[in-house]
């Protein structure tokens, strides 16, 4: 076990003391592996303290976990403790070695004489084995904007693995009656994020939710930020109108509540305004997950030179380390946990129109895209499956090695996914969805309503569906699977069914 703290607690440290229970923010665990787990919490007895402090004395805090094999916490596995410092919020990331590959697990935090409530995770799957497996995705939570019904929707569905594909929280400035939720709110809510207790004091507004935690308990996540942890739009060092520099503390501050409000690895733990974020992991023998990072490498917005060879998504190294993954990986499907659109989004072409895209997506970045069309295509690849997040709105596409020839050869698949609340309440469909279906052939569905993905994957299907809810404005939201395609590895591209 490997847990990150300042120093190994004494087992005899009494805890300073608490002003009230500490797990106002839950627990979590995240990145599976056939062997263990990251678990995390985050002490704060007053999670909305306008100091983004969560209450907390400035004291290093005790806490202790436990890994159990059933539910009520009787035959447990590992244990441990470490300490909870100030320098992270209190929060801890702590690298659970030792388990089994692809079981079931438990575990609780205890601190300060309480205890947390008992979360579930799963570690992956013995590399050698063909296990099929659930997953979900989601993005785009903007608090003010709706509640997290679709998350107490995804805490019942019994998932392997959850994935989280950007725009956790959003930066801008929140006003007092916290907008659909008609909650009061302080005035230190009401400015644009830029320091590290403004980050910190939106992940814990947004961390409060009681269904974004009970999904958090229910399986493990895997995450990547978009823009919005840190500001909209941004690329490396670039946003319009603000300073390199100043891009570079908010990717500072940004980064780090990310990281303390996350169960993300310690080696992701960011340095400055570096963050290590792309990675892989594999599930057993039917998939690998190639997590991408695209924002802290891409070039800067310039649509105009959109073919250039030297402007990148995903920057050099991250390119080629995805190019050389996926031509080694022997696992039956490759899934990219992607932020942006990949798939051509022309959005006004149909009946006549001009052509738009949209220059903070990879059609912006359109010689990177081919690079990776390329590459996928020379190291013959076997079934590449993109999930996207970004847009709030629903969409399947298959991926033309030319989308501007869709006689050209289908490479893969991309499953985009809409919002949990962004946008506020949707509709089923817009007259921009249906100029998109027309003006794109590859695009095979589209929807304007809120919801997640969830996945079902096995060794000769991979089967998608869109699950969209009715509202968000309020908590009485329908649930419903409004479209299902299935994908036959070793055929690319979707196929249309009944849901």
């Amino acid at each position: 076990m490997v847990a990150l703290s300042r120093l190994t607690p004494d087992p005899a440290q009494a805890s300073p003391r608490l002003a009230g229970y500490p797990f106002t923010l839950g627990v979590a665990s995240g990145d599976p592996w056939p062997d263990g787990v990251v678990l995390w919490t985050r002490l704060a007895t007053a999670p909305l303290a306008d100091d983004g402090l969560g209450g907390m004395p400035g004291k290093d805090v005790p806490v202790r976990w436990v890994v159990a094999e059933d539910d009520s916490m009787r035959r447990v596995v590992r244990r441990g403790s470490v300490l909870a410092t100030p320098e992270l919020a209190h929060s801890v990331h702590v690298e659970v070695k030792g388990l089994r590959p692809g079981r079931e697990y438990w575990y609780r935090f205890s601190a300060g004489g309480e205890q947390s409530p008992i979360g579930r995770t799963r570690t992956a799957p013995d590399p050698s084995a063909a296990v099929p497996f659930t997953l979900a995705f989601a993005s785009c939570q903007q608090w003010v904007d709706g509640f997290y019904t679709a998350y107490r929707h995804m805490a019942s569905q019994d998932l392997d693995v959850i994935f989280h594909l950007g725009d956790y929280i959003y930066e801008g400035a929140y006003g007092p009656t916290g907008g659909a939720r008609n909650t009061p709110l302080s005035a230190a809510h009401n400015a644009r994020l830029f320091t590290l207790a403004q980050y910190r004091l939106r992940y814990s507004l947004t961390k409060s939710d009681p269904d974004l935690q009970a999904a958090h308990r229910s399986a493990p996540w895997i995450v990547t930020p978009d823009d919005h942890e840190i500001i909209n739009d941004w690329a490396d060092e670039s946003v319009p109108g603000i300073s390199p520099e100043n891009v570079l503390r908010m990717r500072a501050a940004g980064f780090r509540a990310y990281y303390e409000n996350l169960p993300l690895r310690p080696s992701s733990m960011p340095q400055g305004p570096d963050m290590q974020i792309f990675r892989r992991l594999r599930y057993g023998r039917l998939a690998s997950f190639f997590v991408l990072d695209g924002r802290q490498y891409r070039s800067a917005q310039n649509f105009a030179r959109r073919f250039d060879a030297d402007r990148s998504m995903l920057g050099t190294g991250q390119e080629r380390w995805l190019l050389d993954g996926l031509g080694r990986s022997r696992t039956t499907w490759n899934m990219l946990a992607n932020q942006v659109e990949m798939y051509q989004q022309n959005r006004f072409t149909a009946d006549g129109g001009i052509e738009q895209f949209h220059p903070d997506i990879w059609d912006g970045y359109e010689a990177a895209r081919r690079r990776l069309f390329g590459g996928i295509r020379q190291r013959r690849v076997a079934n590449p499956v993109v999930i996207t997040g970004d847009a709030h709105w629903s969409a399947a596409a298959d991926l033309k090695a030319d989308f501007n020839d869709q006689g050209s050869p289908t490479i893969g698949v991309e499953f985009m996914g809409t919002s949990i609340s962004s946008g506020g309440n949707g509709v089923d469909m817009t007259e921009g969805g249906r100029l998109q279906l027309r003006a794109n052939p590859h695009l095979k569905f589209v929807n304007n309503l809120r919801g997640y993905v969830a996945c079902r994957v096995a060794a000769n299907t991979w089967e998608t569906d869109y699950n969209v809810i009715s509202k968000v404005t309020d908590q009485s939201g329908v649930m419903s699977v409004r479209r299902r395609f299935v994908v036959e590895a070793g055929r690319p591209g979707l196929q249309d069914t009944e849901a």
